[in-house]
């Protein structure tokens, strides 16, 4: 598997924090260059390190290895730069991809012995809501098995991602409405399909196989029905129209990444990186309608802490899909935590979002940003990234520029 991984500024003591791209399919140098790495593309392909660019822009990704060892791996097997000569080796389920990942991070840590001892934490976003309670699982089950090389696995974060589909797609036409992309009468033709959607997951849950990717076809019929009626809207982010397939530039990266230069210089040979793999993206859909929900109580019951985060303007994984099966989940704090008030999370003074917790169990709704929090708000994910590591991510320290 490659990756690229980042030393922070206190690298012995600081926290190594994995991020895993979505898609499926999707390269996590998308992260690495757009969100939340230390530098990013300039102009003429030039890598331009973050404390050189503009502050408004830059403000979590130039301090953001301050805060932890950053590891973006391009994974499931054949995204971005990973690959393998055996088609066998594409997977098409969460076991696959989470034995994958274990046996990298094995490998990793064999390789860094110093940060073995350094807390551990999963994040990433999108179809990584999938990929991240797997792993996340696959990591304690080898703790607790003795397997290999212990990992100091903290906890595990999950930004605007698809965990639980049965109750995010039928949040669809809810957020659809309150949001004013679709009318009432629209709303009440294309809930139509929620009660099949509803049907086909749970056939896939128990039939498998081709229930699973009936289930994709159905389901996706909510979604594809908003998007038509919505016309060119941005569905990462509903305040913006949608441009190029990904709804987004990320054509400097591909340039760059397949310069024969660079490509030599990161050893991957004639590879040809695209920011995200059909091949795998078909690979995996008849995992899309599954419920990764389901492993993640047993982690927090054994002190494993969860952030779920999300951005309120992304449509296609919504924050009001991932408050619900928050909420909805079964575990020994559920009636703690849905009583809990929500409280204000402030950075630098400004309310930046709003949080609920209890015990190990968080809930952020982000404002002003989409699908891709790190971006539209570096600031306020920097901070939610480094309270929640600390353990206290309620509290606003301040203004994070003064206090460096």
């Amino acid at each position: 598997m490659f990756y690229f991984f980042f030393e922070s500024r206190n690298s012995e003591h600081d926290p190594v924090v994995i991020w895993l791209t979505g898609g499926p399919g999707c390269s996590s140098e998308l992260a690495l260059f757009y969100e939340n790495g230390p530098f990013k593309i300039g102009e003429n392909l030039t890598l331009v390190w973050n404390d050189c660019v503009p502050y408004k822009t830059s403000i979590y990704l130039s301090l953001q290895i301050q805060a932890s060892n950053l590891l973006y791996v391009d994974q499931p097997t054949g995204t971005g730069f990973s690959y393998s000569s055996d088609k066998s080796d594409i997977r098409h389920d969460e076991q696959g991809v989470s034995d994958d990942l274990y046996d990298f991070l094995q490998a990793f840590f064999a390789e860094h012995p110093e940060l073995v001892d350094n807390d551990f934490y999963i994040t990433g976003e999108s179809y990584a809501g999938h990929y991240i309670p797997a792993v996340a699982a696959r990591v304690h089950q080898g703790n607790k098995a003795k397997e290999g090389i212990h990992i100091n696995l903290k906890g595990f974060a999950i930004g605007n991602g698809l965990t639980d589909p049965a109750i995010q797609y039928k949040a669809y036409t809810d957020y659809a409405l309150e949001m004013g992309i679709i009318k009432e009468s629209q709303y009440k033709r294309i809930n139509l399909i929620v009660p099949v959607c509803e049907a086909a997951i749970k056939l896939c849950g128990t039939d498998g196989t081709i229930s699973c990717m009936a289930a994709y076809l159905v389901c996706n019929g909510i979604f594809s029905s908003i998007i038509a009626t919505a016309g060119k809207i941005n569905y990462y982010d509903i305040r913006k129209e949608c441009i190029g397939s990904l709804c987004y530039d990320f054509s400097d990266m591909e340039t760059l990444l397949n310069k024969k230069s660079v490509r030599q210089a990161l050893g991957v040979g004639d590879i040809e990186f695209v920011s995200c793999s059909t091949t795998v993206y078909q690979a995996l859909l008849m995992d899309w309608m599954r419920n990764l929900e389901v492993g993640i109580p047993g982690l927090l019951e054994d002190g494993i802490k969860l952030l779920v985060y999300a951005g309120e303007y992304d449509l296609i994984c919504n924050w009001l899909g991932n408050s619900r099966w928050v909420h909805a989940m079964e575990w020994n704090g559920k009636e703690q935590f849905n009583a809990s008030s929500e409280v204000p999370f402030e950075v630098s003074g400004s309310e930046a979002g709003l949080l609920k917790s209890y015990g190990p169990l968080s809930f952020l709704k982000v404002h002003d940003a989409g699908h891709m929090v790190p971006m539209d708000q570096p600031r306020a994910a920097l901070e939610m990234l480094k309270r929640w590591t600390e353990g206290s991510l309620a509290r606003d320290p301040g203004s994070l520029v003064s206090s460096i």
